[in-house]
This record gives structure tokens, C-alpha cells and sequence, in this order.
């Protein structure tokens, strides 16, 4: 066979392995695990960082104040030391929808060692630990929830012991709307499953650990023994590390799909989603250059060569290029169209995703030429030039 011919049988045998030994991570049916009512429904404390929101509290703080939820329910608000007025648009928002009582406070800038969310919330959590509610809902400033949101979390966290989960994590259904969104925010889910399969996260004991950042249902005793958010006050991945530090001390998390929690902030261009991805990318990859080189080669070989050696075999009249090449691609898109269908997207949009990997691939290069020329990650005016990924210790 020609060195083409390889390549193509190459990326079958991967995409098969794919689509058979990582966990199925291509499924779309991890959602909430089983609920029942726990006759007593425990104290909640809902945790809101917020630096800059003004643009998107309006469509997500109300879902908040109006949460159906029997028991014992406040919602602390941290502004992050924003500039337009997120703190006293929250207030005014309290006052005119009622609902479960509002706190804003303002801890600051962050001190050094700190990243900006991470920094918000050991303010937020301090302040409702005085309060000692048995939970902690971690959710973002830009996430709408269903009434029965904080219900349903609870429920599926279960009871505390064995049988009950310390950690309940949802990924928010992200906003699709534009043109951009459509063809790049699927594609990130989709990667995100691909490298964190939620059926081996939701295992008992697996290596595997992550959490989604939008929505996050945190026992305050779990959080408590894992020393959240100190221990993990340097990551600018945030919601893994806070995973990885609840997995390391004995506690049992849950990762899926949300149906009813909802992500408000649009992403209307190319340069908006591009930021989003390339201010953790590097740090994904630890800032190591050879992890760099290996992700890579690795798209190229998995999402590039499909599409490049059936054109190539077609045009060189190589029928093996072709027909691995052929068949590589249809297993990648087959595997892409549960997570289109999750987000009511057309099918037709499963070949492009080659496509969608090459603007992955740039933006995580983009990432780490910005790590190195000490721009490290930015986001909402604050840069950090050397975060860490998801500190082991």
C-alpha cells in the first residue's frame, strides 16, 4: 500500500477504537442520574461569581430568585470588582422579582497565587459557611436555570454516605445561535466528552475526573475535606481541578448533559469563541511543548487525514487511500451526530467538523504563542501569565 493508504488505515483504526474503547464518550445520554424526594430537603447556598455581567444577569439572576425549591435557599453574589455596575443591577433585580433572598458582597482584587473566579468564590463560600448550609450550588453568572433546577440537583445528589454523590455537575447547553456558534460550540462539548468521557467519570474510583463550571452541586463537607477553593487556587481550569481535588478526598461525583440549565452568553464571532477556547487551551496541555507537538499530530492524523487521503486516493486513482479514507470520515461524523442532535442542529453539519478541528488545532497554538510571549491566560481585563492546569497536590 501507498505511505497514503497508511495514513488513511491509520485514523480508521483510531476512530474505531474511538468509537468502541473511549467510554462512548460520542453518546449523549448522561443526564441527571435517578432522584427521589429526600423528605427533608437540606439548605442550599447558591454561589454567583460575577465580574462584568450586566449584560448577562438580566436572563439568568431571575431563573435564580424564582427557584422552586422546599427547603432552605440564599443566593450570594460575589462582583468580582466589575465596571458596570453588575452588583447594584443584581440588588435592583432582587428587589423588583422577589424570590430567595440576595446577598452581593465585594471581596477585592484577587492576592497573588489567586485567579479571579476562584478568588470570588472563597469569598462566596466564607461568607455562607457562617450560614453552615449542607450544600453549595457553584453556578456561573451567565447560566439560566429551570424552577425546578436546584430541586432536581439536590434530588439526584441523594443522601449523604455511599449511596449519595458529593459532587452533581451539569454542562450547561451552551448558546446556538449564530452562524459561528453553530458550526464551533457542538464541536466543544463534543471534544470536551472526547477527552473526559462522562460514562468513566461517573464511575466509582476512575482516573478519569472532571466537572462542568456552570453548574456545580457541591456538598459543603466534601468541600470542606478537600479544601475547596485553597487547594486549588491557582487553576484557570477550575471546574476539573475542583473535580480532581473532591475525587482525591473520597467523594463521588457525577458529570452529564443538562436538559434545563441553560447558558445565556452569546458568542456571536469567530474572535469571541476563539477567546473563550484559547485562554485555558494551553493550560490544558500543562504548558508542556511536547504535549503541544503530540495534540498536534494527533488531530492531524485523526481529523485531518480522513477527508485529505479519500480526496487524495480519489485523485490518484489509490483505491485503499479512498476507501479507509472514506470510512474514517463517516465514523467521525456518525460518532458528531448525537451531539448535533442534543443541540437541535442539523446532521448535515457532521462532515465539517475536519473543518471545526483545524480552527481547535490554531486556537490552541494561538494559546500557547500567548503563553510564551507572558500573556499567559486573560479573560475579563485580568491576565495570568503562569496558571496551572489542575495542581496534583
Amino acid at each position: 500500500m501507498s505511505a497514503v493508504a497508511w495514513i488513511a488505515v491509520g485514523s480508521l483504526v483510531v476512530w474505531v477504537w474511538l468509537l468502541l474503547g473511549q467510554g462512548f464518550f460520542w453518546r449523549t445520554d448522561q443526564r441527571l442520574p435517578d432522584r427521589a424526594d429526600p423528605g427533608r430537603w437540606p439548605s442550599v447556598a447558591v454561589i454567583v461569581p460575577a465580574r462584568d455581567e450586566a449584560g448577562v444577569l438580566p436572563a439568568s439572576l431571575p431563573s435564580l430568585l424564582a427557584q422552586d425549591y422546599p427547603g432552605d435557599a440564599e443566593i450570594i453574589l460575589v462582583d468580582d470588582c466589575s465596571a458596570d455596575g453588575t452588583g447594584d443591577l443584581a440588588r435592583a433585580m432582587s428587589v423588583r422579582h422577589g424570590g430567595l433572598p440576595l446577598t452581593v458582597v465585594t471581596p477585592g482584587e484577587p492576592e497573588p497565587g489567586w485567579t479571579g473566579k476562584l478568588w470570588a468564590l472563597r469569598h462566596g463560600i466564607a461568607l455562607a459557611r457562617r450560614r453552615k448550609p449542607e450544600f453549595l450550588l457553584l453556578t456561573d453568572a451567565d447560566i439560566a436555570h429551570e424552577p425546578d433546577s436546584l430541586r432536581e440537583l439536590v434530588a439526584a445528589a441523594g443522601p449523604t454516605g455511599e449511596k449519595g454523590f458529593d459532587l452533581v455537575s451539569q454542562m450547561a447547553r451552551l448558546r446556538v445561535t449564530s452562524t459561528w456558534e453553530r458550526l464551533v460550540v457542538p464541536a466543544f462539548v463534543y471534544f470536551f466528552g472526547q477527552l473526559y468521557p462522562f460514562r468513566r467519570v461517573n464511575r466509582e474510583k476512575s482516573r478519569t475526573v472532571a466537572a462542568a463550571g456552570g453548574c456545580v452541586l457541591l456538598r459543603a463537607g466534601a468541600a470542606e475535606r478537600a479544601g475547596i477553593p485553597d487547594s486549588i487556587r491557582q487553576a484557570v481550569i477550575d471546574d476539573v481541578s475542583l473535580a480532581r481535588a473532591v475525587r482525591r478526598s473520597g467523594g463521588r461525583i457525577w458529570l452529564g448533559l443538562a436538559d434545563r440549565v441553560d447558558s445565556v452568553r452569546p458568542y456571536p464571532g469567530l474572535g469571541d469563541l476563539w477567546r473563550m477556547v484559547s485562554r485555558s487551551a494551553y493550560a490544558q496541555l500543562r504548558h508542556s511543548p511536547a504535549l503541544l507537538l503530540g495534540t498536534v499530530l494527533g488531530l492531524g492524523l485523526v481529523y485531518v487525514a480522513p477527508p485529505v487521503t479519500l480526496v487524495t486516493g480519489l485523485l490518484a486513482g489509490d483505491a485503499s487511500a479512498a476507501w479507509a479514507g472514506g470510512a474514517a470520515w463517516a465514523v467521525m461524523a456518525g460518532t458528531y451526530m448525537p451531539m448535533l442532535g442534543y443541540y437541535r442542529q442539523s446532521l448535515w453539519l457532521a462532515p465539517l467538523l475536519p473543518f471545526t478541528a483545524v480552527l481547535y488545532l490554531l486556537m490552541t497554538v494561538d494559546s500557547a504563542v500567548q503563553h510564551h510571549r507572558g500573556r499567559g491566560a486573560a479573560w475579563k481585563g485580568r491576565t495570568y501569565p503562569r496558571p496551572e492546569a489542575a495542581p496534583e497536590s
